[in-house]
């Protein structure tokens, strides 16, 4: 069992290496398109099996709807977690994707990783590699999202490969 939790470690370990490397090259490539729009989302919490862990730790259900040049629906889960000081949180999610971009359709998965610290935020959401199906195949790119009177928007960098 230790073993097994080594290699997991280590496997992570690559991945985040992996994750830098790429973000790397992503900034020296650059981001070739751009989409914006609006989006509802609607959050549900999810029943936990630990009594104890759930003041602290929480889990949500995610699903979107978004408009404008990505028109489609999101669906996910949420992992949430708060602490004793008021503004200081943090959460992690994983979405799949499902509609048009810009006239594209396909799928692919984004992932979520947020903080709050005592109230500054920080998001990065950003879409997993080669998780794009059908004409968006390749796609790549990060989303950044801001809530302005209570209505959602997104602002979405990303690269895709020449239409077939």
């Amino acid at each position: 069992m230790l073993l097994q939790h080594k290699h997991r470690i280590v496997a992570l370990s690559c991945c985040l290496v992996w994750a830098a490397m790429g973000a790397v090259q992503g900034k020296e490539q650059g981001m070739n398109q751009h989409a914006r729009g609006t989006f509802e989302v609607k959050l549900a919490p999810q029943p936990s099996t630990d009594l104890e862990l759930a003041a602290v730790l929480g889990r949500m259900s995610l699903d979107k709807q978004f408009h404008g040049e990505l028109e489609a629906v999101g669906k996910g889960q949420m992992l949430t977690g708060g602490t004793a000081i008021k503004g200081s949180a943090g959460y992690v999610a994983m979405e799949q994707v499902s509609g048009t971009l810009q006239g594209r359709k396909g799928t692919f998965l984004l992932q979520h990783s947020g903080t709050m610290n005592r109230g500054v935020p920080q998001l990065s959401i950003t879409v997993v590699p080669d998780s794009g199906t059908g004409q968006l195949e390749g796609l790549s790119g990060k989303l950044e999202i801001r809530i302005e009177g209570g209505q959602h928007y997104y602002d979405f960098d990303y690269s895709l490969p020449s239409a077939p």
